[in-house]
């Protein structure tokens, strides 16, 4: 597989915005084109790469908008609502803590 191969599959994932898995068969193994493209992210070879197409007015690309898809972000165990932790310590004088915040119910007694 070229690198031209791999540079195109990489422009029809940005343009479909569809998963790698979704690439058409005829660029090949998805497998291998993502790791590639991962590989040429990390290193830097693709900011590179664009950035020589640009100048050569090959392509031209202008970011204006970005979004977010909430399935992607993960929320901390706080921000869903979950029940926090919290230790409870009454002391036995009503005027520090004020009315207690919760109703206890003695237990009944057992009947003979």
């Amino acid at each position: 597989m070229s690198n031209l191969d791999v540079l195109n599959a990489i422009l029809y994932v940005a343009e479909h915005g569809c998963k790698w898995r979704g690439l058409p068969a005829y660029f090949g193994n998805w497998h291998s084109i993502y790791t590639r493209a991962n590989r040429w992210a990390k290193g830097g070879v693709l900011d590179r790469v664009f950035l020589a197409l640009q100048e050569n007015d090959i392509i031209s690309l202008q970011i204006d908008h970005v979004s977010l898809d909430s399935t992607i972000i993960k929320v901390h165990p706080d921000g869903t609502g979950a029940l926090k932790k919290t230790v409870l310590n009454l002391s036995v004088n009503l005027e520090v803590d004020g009315l207690p915040k919760f109703t206890w119910l003695r237990p009944m007694p057992e009947r003979p």
